[in-house]
C-alpha cells in the first residue's frame, strides 16, 4: 500500500517536477527529441527573465492576496462568533444563503461585479480586485470559522459577559485567542483563492498597471511560446507563496478545518 501511495504521489508531482526541469534547462534543449530528463546544462536565465518582467505582477498578487485575507478574516470572524455563539434568529436561513453563495458561478459574480465597479472606479484598482476576490473567500471562511467556534464552550464567553464584558470584547479577548487554528486555516484558504485568480483578474483589470501574476503568466506564455524557460520560471514564482504557506500552516490548516467535526 505504502509502495502504490508513493507511485500516486509521485505520478501527481511530476508536473511539478517537470516545470522546474524546464525552468533549469536553456529554450533550445527543450525543443529537443526526446527532452533532457535532468537539468543537466542549467541556466537561470529564464528566472532572471521571469523577475525582469514578471516581479511587479508577483507583488500585485501579493498585495491583493494579503488584502483579500485581511477583508475576508475582518468580515468572516465576527459574522461567524454571532451565528455560532450567539442565539440569532434566523441564523440557519443566513447560513443556507452562505451555501448559495458558494454555488454561484464565478463568471456570474464577475459579471456583475463589472457594471458595479464600473460606476464606482474600482476597475484597475487593488481595492476593486480585493472586494472581488473577498466574494468567494467569505462565505467559504464563516461556514468554516462558524463550524469551529461552535465546538468551543459557551461557558467561556458566558464567564467573559458574567464579569462585564460585552459581545465584542468577549470576541476579541476570549473568542478570537481560542479559534487560532480556524483563523489560520480561513485565512489561508482566502490566500489561495486570490492568489489563484484568474477570472476576477481578467474581468477587473483593463490594463497592465495593476496585472496579478495570473494573468500576466496567460499573456507572457502567448508572446513567449519559443521561451519556455522564462515561462516555467514564472511559474515556479507563482508556486512559491502557496507551497511555503501550505508546508508551514499544515498543521494548523488540519486542525481548523476539523475543529469544528466533533463538539464538547
Amino acid at each position: 500500500m505504502t509502495l502504490i501511495a508513493v507511485l500516486i504521489v509521485a505520478f501527481l508531482l511530476f508536473p511539478l517536477y517537470w516545470m522546474v526541469n524546464a525552468s533549469l534547462q536553456a529554450g533550445s534543449a527543450l525543443l529537443r527529441t526526446p527532452p533532457a530528463w535532468l537539468p543537466m546544462e542549467s541556466t537561470l536565465q529564464g528566472y532572471r527573465d521571469a523577475l525582469a518582467t514578471q516581479g511587479s505582477h508577483l507583488l500585485t498578487s501579493l498585495i491583493v492576496s494579503l488584502g483579500t485575507v485581511a477583508l475576508t478574516l475582518a468580515v468572516a470572524a465576527p459574522a461567524a462568533y454571532a451565528l455560532a455563539q450567539l442565539r440569532l434568529s434566523g441564523s440557519l436561513t443566513i447560513i443556507f444563503a452562505l451555501l448559495l453563495a458558494q454555488m454561484v458561478p464565478n463568471i456570474v459574480m464577475a459579471n456583475s461585479l463589472y457594471s458595479i465597479f464600473n460606476r464606482l472606479g474600482l476597475l484597475d484598482s487593488y481595492p476593486g480586485l480585493i472586494l472581488a476576490d473577498s466574494t468567494t473567500a467569505v462565505p467559504f471562511a464563516i461556514l468554516v470559522l462558524r463550524a469551529f467556534m461552535l465546538s468551543i464552550p459557551s461557558e467561556l464567553g458566558e464567564a467573559a459577559r458574567v464579569d462585564g464584558a460585552g459581545h465584542w470584547r468577549t470576541f476579541i479577548r476570549v473568542i478570537v485567542p481560542v479559534s487560532r487554528n480556524g483563523l489560520i486555516a480561513a485565512g489561508l484558504f482566502a490566500f489561495l483563492f486570490a492568489w489563484s485568480d484568474f477570472l476576477f483578474a481578467l474581468t477587473m483589470t483593463t490594463s497592465d498597471e495593476i496585472q496579478p501574476v495570473t494573468l500576466s503568466i496567460y499573456q507572457f506564455l502567448g508572446s513567449h511560446t519559443s521561451n519556455w524557460n522564462s515561462v516555467m520560471a514564472t511559474a515556479v514564482f507563482a508556486s512559491i507563496p502557496a507551497a511555503i504557506l501550505l508546508a508551514v500552516a499544515q498543521r494548523y490548516v488540519s486542525a481548523g478545518l476539523t475543529g469544528g467535526a466533533v463538539k464538547d
